[in-house]
């Protein structure tokens, strides 16, 4: 939606000094200097400065002049100016708003307001500029010039480039499962400490795998201006899990693959492939950042996706950018080499349903936005669908499928929801993690499988790393088990269910029912049965997650299968809302001098749920030796060791998890203080062992939580079965949640088993 349109040539001009490219989240100081045009401004008139809700630049501050990201304002006329920074001042996507407004005196056409962001004058080191890259960076600038509070656009807008850093750590992609003898490919890339694909690395590595793979070279060498390197071809002859590292010349490994089985053609499931998508995200025609298209070359060349969908907000998608995703989509779906489904996000009130993801089968499909709040077209009003319920009643014939999403509006399911469309609910995305939307579909009965995907806004998908500001968490990914690497077998994958999500890592991760008698399988949940034969059903003594069942078994066995390349913390074993079993690889005589601390929840289901975890540790009587951060994506944020026995950090949650390993000094001397707002304990070290101890403090989960690990523990595969009691009077929805040591977690999609 548009500002006036009123003469803008008249209203003046703006420029940027420095202007070129600059390495994303370096300190820079940037002077905007605007120009009075024919009007200039009148008492009272006021100039915005705004940025994107997407970009994280550091926040302007006026009072610290040595401090990052001072700014200061001037007039050149001596004109007094009211200066104050709003992150919500501006129609988005443009929220970001330093507002200056003249109170004293006026502006004639050639005066000056010149902005200083990041003033060094007086010691600061400047401002940090955004921690991921845009071409067109913009400080865009709005005129009031009449006093009226209806702001104009400047024609041209001073703009910068950000750009990617020196690579920080190394990143090698493999699929998770293959057939022996399947083609398959090692994508691999740098990325800067801001989590931005570097096209700044010139290393060549040494490549070495645990298995034979033909095809595979001696040596990989990247060189500046390319953004990572694909080897093609590979193959392997033998069944295994293969992992590939990569060594720099003095044979230290600089990364390790995630790993990628290799299965017997005619092995039990081998039928399925997994395929690796963020079904969720934005670009800069929504609220998000770069173009569309570059939101799926990201994905494609830069994530090395198999798929991906862009779902930008309804209320912003005009009929014009509805035919380009739709003409975009067409483009970037290969079968098997990328697909994409078309699709949008339908962004409706919290009240009216909450936020709903829509990924359709083919092009040319109605988009019934949830209003027409940033739409100026108001010719197809009547395709609207306001309320959740309106949408399902308008989507009940496509060909389709939906799934709930938390984002700054949080998906209400109690209110409304439908079997037949909606068949999932997204626990995880760089807004947090939301484990209680599957705990309410429980609550109510409803059978959906689990996703997680990025919603991103900073234009990269598939790697959607959250920067510094309200994005609390790495983006997810959806791993589909599919029959075909097309738009019909993906399709097929999440209608069934046949899907797991993880917070952004690639794993291994399968779950199996296995019945002691033979079990009714159904091809759909036959609640939706209408009668007509749309659900038909089969005897099976096995079943994968997602599968619906009908059984006369008092118990089942329950198979959870995982491998990933970090060792596995624990998994949580659940049957719905009931955790039947935490378990963890090692026993207590494993345990050594390494204790984990962490800090999780929010502080309620909507946009404000960031709950500030900012405090300290100390050890009275014992010392820190090592300290390893946990989820510590916000590099702004402080954590230091400030004695020996002391840590001091900055920290927030939205929903996951943060936090720090300890290796003491000393095991069992000592005591442990932590000191936050929320929590402050005090606990002998000897008491620390390996069932957490866990500190509360209302909220969503919100609390501490302190145990002990292995000093060293090598369990990155593991396999566990449980016979798992069936309840006779309701759904038994039997799933796994696996966390990891670096922090990831995963999460299978539920096996649905009533009696």
């Amino acid at each position: 939606m548009s500002h006036s349109t009123y003469l803008p040539e008249k209203m003046g001009s703006a420029t940027v000094s420095p202007t070129g490219a600059f390495e994303a989240g370096s300190f820079h100081e940037f002077t905007v200097t605007y120009t009075a045009g024919y009007f200039g401004i009148d008492d009272t008139g006021s100039l915005k400065i705004v940025h994107r809700f997407a970009s994280d630049m550091g926040r302007p501050q006026f009072t610290e002049p040595e401090a990052p990201n001072y700014t200061t304002v001037e007039a050149s006329n001596g004109a007094i100016l009211h200066v104050e920074y709003d992150m919500k001042r501006n129609i988005r996507p443009w929220d970001k708003t330093v507002y200056i407004k003249v109170v004293r005196g006026f502006l004639r056409e050639g005066d000056e307001i010149v902005v200083r962001f990041g003033d060094k004058r007086q010691g600061s080191p400047g401002m940090r500029v955004q921690t991921f890259c845009e071409d067109t960076f913009e400080f865009r600038v709005l005129v009031d010039a009449i006093a009226t509070y209806n702001y104009v656009e400047l024609p041209t807008q001073p703009t910068i480039s950000i750009i990617p850093g020196p690579p920080a750590i190394y990143k090698a992609i493999l699929p998770t499962l293959r057939r022996v003898g399947d083609s398959f490919r090692l994508c691999m890339k740098g990325e800067d400490r801001w989590g931005n694909p570097s096209d700044l690395c010139e290393d060549t590595f040494t490549l070495r795998a645990n298995m034979k793979i033909d095809g595979l070279p001696a040596a990989v060498k990247f060189e500046v201006g390319g953004f990572g390197q694909i080897i093609e071809g590979l193959s392997v002859k033998s069944e295994g899990d293969l992992s590939i590292e990569l060594l720099d010349e003095k044979d230290a490994v600089v990364v390790v693959s995630n790993p990628c089985r290799l299965t017997a053609v005619n092995a039990p499931g081998a039928d399925l492939l997994p395929y690796w998508g963020d079904l969720h995200g934005q670009s800069e025609e929504t609220i998000g950042t770069n173009s569309a298209r570059d939101f799926y070359d990201f994905a494609r060349d830069k994530a090395f996706l198999d798929a991906c969908v862009h779902q930008g907000n309804d209320f912003q998608i005009t009929n014009e950018f509805w035919q380009w995703l739709n003409e975009l989509s067409a483009e970037f779906n290969v079968d098997d080499k990328f697909i994409v489904f078309p699709g949008w996000e339908w962004s409706g009130n919290t009240g009216l349903g909450g936020d709903r993801n829509i990924l359709h089968m083919k092009e040319g499909r109605q988009i019934h936005r949830s209003s027409h709040a940033l739409v100026d077209d108001l010719s197809d009003t009547d395709t609207d669908c306001n309320s959740a319920n309106d949408l399902f009643e308008a989507l009940k014939d496509e060909d389709c499928v939906v799934f709930a999403h938390i984002g700054g509006r949080y998906a209400d399911i109690t209110i409304a929801h439908d079997d037949r469309l909606e068949r999932a609910v997204e626990v995880h995305s760089a807004w947090g993690t939301f484990e209680w939307l599957v705990n309410d579909a429980f609550e109510q009965g409803y059978r959906v499988g689990i996703v997680s995907n990025s919603d991103g806004h900073k234009g990269r998908p598939g790697a959607s790393h959250p920067g510094s500001t309200k994005f609390g968490a790495y983006g997810g990914l959806t791993c589909t088990l599919a029959p075909s690497f097309t738009r019909a077998g993906l399709m097929e994958g999440l209608r069934k269910r046949h899907h797991y999500g993880t917070t952004g890592n690639r794993v291994v991760l399968d779950t199996r029912a296995v019945f002691d008698t033979p079990a009714e399988r159904f091809s759909d949940d036959p609640r939706l049965d209408s009668g007509l034969g749309d659900v038909d059903s089969e005897q099976v003594s096995e079943a994968m997650m997602g599968d619906i069942l009908r059984t006369n078994d008092a118990e089942v066995t329950f198979k959870i299968d995982v491998l990933g390349n970090a060792p596995i913390e624990r998994i949580d074993i659940r049957n719905g809302l009931e955790t039947v079993e935490v378990f963890r690889p090692y026993e207590d005589a494993d345990l050594g001098r390494r204790i984990r601390l962490l800090w999780e929840g929010s502080e309620y289901r909507g946009r404000g749920r960031e709950t500030v975890w900012d405090g300290h540790a100390e050890l009275d009587g014992n010392s820190f030796e090592a300290l390893t951060p946990i989820n510590r994506y916000n590099l702004d944020k402080r954590f230091d060791q400030t004695a020996p026995g002391r840590i001091d950090w900055a920290a927030l949650t939205t929903g996951g998890f943060g936090g720090f390993d300890a290796v003491l000094a000393d095991p069992d001397a000592g005591t442990l203080s932590i000191d936050t707002a929320l929590v402050k304990e005090r606990v002998a070290v000897k008491d620390i062992g390996r069932d957490e101890l866990v500190f509360a403090n209302g909220g969503i989960d919100r609390r501490i939580r302190l145990f002990r690990l292995p000093d060293d523990n090598p369990h990155r595969a593991v396999t566990v079965e449980r016979r798992i009691p069936l309840a006779d009077d309701k759904d038994n929805a039997l799933y796994a949640r696996i966390t990891f040591e670096d922090g990831h977690l995963a999460w299978s999609s539920p096996i649905y088993i009533f009696k």
